[in-house]
C-alpha cells in the first residue's frame, strides 16, 4: 500500500510542477521575446538583472520547479527501459538535485554576482 501511496504523491508533485513550469516557461518566453524585440544586448540583460530580487526569485522557483518535475518523469523512463525501480529512484534524485544545484548557482551568478 505505501509504493501505491508514494506512487499517487509523486504523480500530484509531477502535475503541481507542470502547472508551475507552464506559466515560468510563459512568462520566460515573454522576457525573451521583449529583449530581443528591444534589442538589449547581453550585457545590458545582466546589467539589468543583476540585483534584481524579483528576477532572482522567479527564476528561482523556475529552477525548483523543474528539479521536482523532471526526476518523476525520468525515474518512469529508466525503469521502463534500463534500471530497476531502486536504482532508476537513486539516479532520478541525484540528477534533480544537480540540476538545483546547478541551476541555483546559475540565478545566484546572474543576480548576485
Amino acid at each position: 500500500m505505501s509504493d501505491i501511496v508514494t506512487e499517487v504523491r509523486l504523480w500530484y508533485w509531477s502535475r503541481i510542477s507542470a502547472m508551475a513550469l507552464s506559466f515560468f516557461v510563459l512568462v520566460h518566453l515573454a522576457i525573451i521575446v521583449y529583449a530581443v524585440h528591444g534589442g538589449l544586448t547581453g550585457t545590458q540583460i545582466l546589467g539589468r538583472t543583476h540585483g534584481n530580487l524579483a528576477f532572482g526569485v522567479f527564476y528561482g522557483l523556475f529552477v525548483l520547479a523543474c528539479a521536482v518535475h523532471v526526476p518523476y518523469g525520468l525515474a518512469r523512463i529508466l525503469r521502463e527501459s534500463v534500471m530497476g525501480e531502486r536504482a532508476a529512484g537513486l539516479v532520478s534524485m541525484l540528477f534533480a538535485l544537480l540540476l538545483l544545484v546547478m541551476g541555483l548557482r546559475a540565478v545566484y551568478g546572474v543576480v548576485l554576482a
